[in-house]
């Protein structure tokens, strides 16, 4: 099995590609240091001159036993088919990817961008949402 043919069938693929090309463009301008905030602006301003649905800071409420237990807030939800957990820190780590997951369960939203702007390099996650049954990508660029 080819890898590329079969990254090209997980859900929403090619929308998650160009929303890390965004990303890079990002980082590549702003450099790194800055607040996530910076970041995340950043980002929906590139995706908004795309011409893409950008829902910034959604609130997703939880339920438990039919009871709101909580709310999230996504920091980018993108035409409602992938989501953007920003962070800026030193590396990534599984609370970040169970964050994001947890984001995706809850919101319905089949795919995930886990991005981290706290480095030189740009470091990111491709996650799905749990009843796709995928692999989790990961590329630290």
């Amino acid at each position: 099995m080819n890898l590329n043919n079969f990254n090209e069938d997980l859900p929403h693929y090619n929308l998650t590609s160009s929303i890390l090309g965004w990303c890079f463009d990002v980082i590549n301008q702003l450099g790194t240091g800055l607040l996530e905030a910076v970041y995340k602006n950043a980002l929906c301003v590139a995706l908004q001159e795309k011409g893409l649905r950008v829902y910034l800071e959604e609130s997703l409420n939880v339920y438990f036993r039919g009871k709101k237990g909580g709310v999230y807030k996504a920091d980018i939800i993108v035409e409602k088919l992938a989501m953007v957990e920003l962070k800026c820190c030193k590396s990534l780590l599984l609370e970040h990817q169970a964050q994001i997951i947890n984001y995706l369960k809850t919101a319905n939203v089949p795919a995930g961008l886990l991005v981290n702007f706290g480095q030189k390099k740009l470091e990111y996650k491709r996650v799905y949402h749990p009843s796709h049954d995928s692999v989790t990508e990961s590329i630290f660029s």
